[in-house]
């Protein structure tokens, strides 16, 4: 199958969100956290979490155009402050009705049948059920002129990871955390590792660690 530009553009528009979320593969599935100025919470889900560096510490996540209510964004802006949470088995479906279009003085937590978590310094709100989470701040809102999205680029300030998870190099074991991933904009998976190989150098062979 191969489908040029203009067929693109012809296409249903879900069909065509279908399509294209899809052919970036596997991504991050986070719930992310916040808090009004009013101190409502609110909590939703994002598949579009990416790495930027890790001195300092820093990952963006890319929120939709403006066509209606952002009340992640709207938080973000006014406070600051968000927590990223990653999701399990047990609660995926929880996390997915959160995309849902509450208004605004509903807390997607009540709603869905999640545990909001505070850690002290910090109001917005964690995902206790989550076994990989942090705390981050705002440092930098991008507006992507191209189509409307907004880039939000933050600094990790507080993690929490299960101890058994973490191995003496710094490797994370995501997969006995029981973190899911997401492929298109429904489509929830668990993973199965191949393994992990040495820092690749032209002269030696690749071993498995």
């Amino acid at each position: 199958m191969k489908v040029r530009k203009t067929e693109l553009a012809d296409m249903d528009q879900r069909v065509r969100a279908a399509f294209i979320n899809a052919l970036g593969g596997f991504k991050s599935l986070v719930l992310i956290g916040t808090q009004s100025a009013e101190d409502q919470a609110n909590l939703a889900v994002f598949s579009s979490l990416f790495h930027i560096g890790a001195n300092p510490p820093l990952f963006g996540i890319i929120v939709r155009p403006d066509k209606s209510d952002r009340h992640t964004f709207e938080n973000i802006q006014a406070t600051g402050q968000f927590s990223v949470n990653h999701v399990t088995e047990e609660f995926f479906e929880k996390a997915h009705q959160t995309s849902a279009r509450y208004p605004r003085e509903i807390s997607e937590f009540d709603a869905v049948g999640l545990t909001p978590e505070h850690w002290d310094g910090y109001s917005a709100p964690l995902v206790m059920e989550s076994q990989v989470k942090w705390m981050a701040e705002c440092r930098e809102i991008h507006d992507l002129k191209i189509n409307g999205t907004h880039m939000v680029i933050a600094e990790i300030v507080e993690v929490s990871v299960p101890n058994d998870c973490v191995s003496t190099d710094g490797w994370v074991d995501l997969e006995k955390a029981g973190t899911v991933t997401v492929s298109g904009l429904d489509s929830y998976h668990v993973t199965s590792q191949l393994a992990r190989l040495s820092y690749a150098k032209p002269d030696q062979p690749l071993k498995k660690l």
